[in-house]
């Protein structure tokens, strides 16, 4: 069973146990990674995406971060008095092996899904504390250091607790205006 698949802007073909020179991918030797761009699967019976294989996916050891080769990029310019330009590159990448070839089943990669549900669950639970007359982006910044992310949380405060708190000069007026924000 052979996989195509998709990383850092070119396409390989791979089976289990092949090693491959692929872009730097942000792992380190002895790491296992997953790919999800699988554009097809072949064997027996081949199963090409539009773009994508829906649940496929190929898994790889990390063996090392490399450089490759040096590439030379010479610039001559003719005729008289003209210049010349000689630069070196050695494009960084990540070796990894081959460890299998997912058809199906193939769970989402943990730090893209992490990703797409903390901003989701901090969204939830903060307001855009500027909305408040005289609040600033310093002072939401400092509110929020303090602990307070959302209207509901001023709203709740009282003058003793607005008294206690030095990270920011609380005005009574703000939690007013926190107040009518909560309710909608």
């Amino acid at each position: 069973m052979f996989a195509v698949l998709k990383t850092g802007g070119k396409q390989y073909k791979v089976q289990a146990g092949d090693v491959l020179r692929v872009e730097k991918l942000a792992a380190d030797a002895g790491d296992t990674i997953q790919f999800d761009e699988i554009l097809m699967l072949g064997g027996d019976a081949p199963v090409v995406g539009a773009p994508l294989v829906e649940g496929a996916a190929v898994k790889a050891e990390v063996i090392d971060q490399i450089k490759g080769d040096k590439l030379i990029n010479f610039v001559k310019r003719r005729r008289k008095h003209s210049s010349k330009r000689t630069k070196g590159h050695r494009q960084k990448l990540t070796l990894v092996r081959i460890t299998e070839i997912l058809a199906s089943g193939a769970t989402k990669s943990a730090p893209k899904a992490a990703a797409k549900a903390a901003p989701a669950a901090d969204a939830a639970a903060s307001d855009d504390l500027t909305q408040l007359t005289g609040v600033g982006p310093a002072a939401a910044k400092k509110l929020a250091e303090a602990g307070f992310t959302s209207f509901a949380q001023i709203a709740a405060l009282s003058e003793d607790d607005i008294a206690g708190i030095e990270a920011v000069k609380v005005k009574p007026e703000w939690v007013e205006q926190a107040k009518e924000l909560a309710k909608g």
